[in-house]
């Protein structure tokens, strides 16, 4: 971790009246712990944007496994893909709902590509993609 360097901001009152707030309903003691978070969450996206190396996230998925072979389908996905796949969590919301959600680590387009087939697959009726990363590029 390099040094503590501090520096300016030029602000608009009202824009600062407004992330003042955020940072008081987030509970951010100090702006600085606010901005190093909106720092770093850029550059994760940057990561995402620009990497064919290896990324973080985790995969978010509802369905209904009672709806023809769905289960199955979502299960052999993630067989043909288990390279990528950390560890899973499946949840039984009632007695038709399931929740599971998948931690991935790998190559950028492979985790968007097992993600998207996931999603799409016909009967899940929830998916959502949460990028994080590696850490190995933020400080």
């Amino acid at each position: 971790m390099g040094n503590t360097i501090r520096f300016g901001v030029s602000l608009d009152s009202d824009l600062l009246d407004r992330f003042d707030a955020l940072c008081d309903k987030r509970g951010y003691q100090a702006r600085s712990e606010a901005i190093r978070d909106l720092i770093r969450n850029t550059l994760v996206e940057q990561e995402w944007e620009d990497s064919n190396g290896d990324v973080a996230a985790t995969l978010t998925l509802v369905y209904d496994h009672h709806k023809s072979d769905l289960a199955q389908r979502v299960t052999t996905a993630q067989h043909d893909h288990h390279h990528l796949i950390i560890t899973t969590l499946h949840v039984h919301l009632d007695h038709h709902n399931c929740l599971e959600v998948l931690v991935l680590k790998g190559p950028g387009p492979d985790v968007r590509g097992l993600a998207q087939r996931l999603i799409s697959t016909k009967g899940v009726m929830f998916g959502r993609l949460s990028p994080a990363t590696t850490g190995k590029n933020l400080c």
